[in-house]
């Protein structure tokens, strides 16, 4: 995956997160994730799964493909 895209999605993720008020831990809490890969995801550290951006998706109420939308 190209590092520009993982970055845009980083920064996308953040934006959704803190536009609802919502900590780090708190969204892990809800998507049933660890804080520490929310915070990986969030500085370009890691590559997000299916799986993981649909469970962050749902933590946040939006279509996963929303969090695509760059």
């Amino acid at each position: 995956m190209s590092q520009i895209i993982v970055k845009k999605f980083s920064r996308k993720l953040r934006e959704e997160r803190l536009q609802r008020n919502l900590s780090q831990e708190t969204l892990a809490q809800k998507a049933k994730l660890s804080r520490n890969f929310v915070g990986m995801l969030e500085r370009g550290e890691r590559n997000v799964t299916i799986s993981a951006l649909e469970d962050i998706a749902r933590a946040l109420n939006v279509e996963p493909w929303e969090l695509l939308k760059f």
